[in-house]
């Protein structure tokens, strides 16, 4: 049964926290049948990295800032199917207040509508694509969170669903729980440990550390 010690702990939240893959493969969709892109190839990578990228990578002819402003002002109004991903819940108010924040590849607009719809509180700390000039896999997402939590990077633990965003984790210094609900666990090689549901992760504080223990 692993056991990491840390000071905080930041999650991903497609696929963490929201159960949004519906959705981000809906809106992917209809962009890349709009603008007679290959949508498999946009799937390929569209999970846990900026719209942005994304865009700049499959349609480098395009806006690539206007498009991704578009598309996720749709996906912030896509309501269908987004659920709180089980156990999420009772895994961040577990957590002591300023002791965990949100690292997200998408917009703070849509961070925010995701996070109030499926109850989840708004944390104290939430590093978004508007708040990086790199994102996932570079490790800046991960180490502005850790900096503004006021802790040291190699203090943190991440849970993250996506490889692009434990390679981020990982280039930060930092330990990764997989959480296999995006991609299958033999995807999720790189991180540190892998779980099949939020439930399988508990944490205790004592004196301002925590210790995250994998069931």
């Amino acid at each position: 049964m692993p056991v990491f010690h840390c000071a905080a702990i930041l999650f991903d939240l497609d696929g963490v926290l929201a159960d949004s893959t519906g959705s981000v493969d809906r809106e992917w969709r209809a962009w890349a049948r709009e603008h007679g892109v290959d949508e498999e190839k946009v799937l390929a990578i569209a999970h846990g990295v900026r719209s942005l990228e994304v865009i700049r990578t499959v349609a480098p002819h395009l806006d690539a800032e206007a498009e991704a402003r578009k598309l996720e002002k749709h996906e912030a109004a896509d309501q269908h199917g987004v659920n709180p991903m089980p156990g999420a819940l009772e895994l961040v108010t577990s957590i002591p207040i300023g002791h965990w924040g949100v690292v997200t590849s998408g917009s703070r607009r849509l961070a925010t509508a995701r996070l109030k719809l499926v109850g989840i509180p708004l944390p104290r700390v939430m590093v978004t694509a508007d708040d990086v000039k790199n994102g996932k896999p570079h490790p800046e997402p991960y180490l502005k969170g850790a900096e503004l939590l006021g802790v040291d990077p190699a203090e943190c633990v991440v849970i993250e669903d996506a490889p692009a965003g434990i390679l981020a984790a990982h280039g930060a210094g930092m330990k990764v729980i997989g959480n296999a609900s995006t991609y299958t666990p033999d995807k999720l090689t790189d991180a540190d440990a892998v779980v099949g549901k939020l439930s399988q992760i508990r944490v205790t504080a004592n004196a301002g550390k925590l210790n995250v223990e994998i069931h």
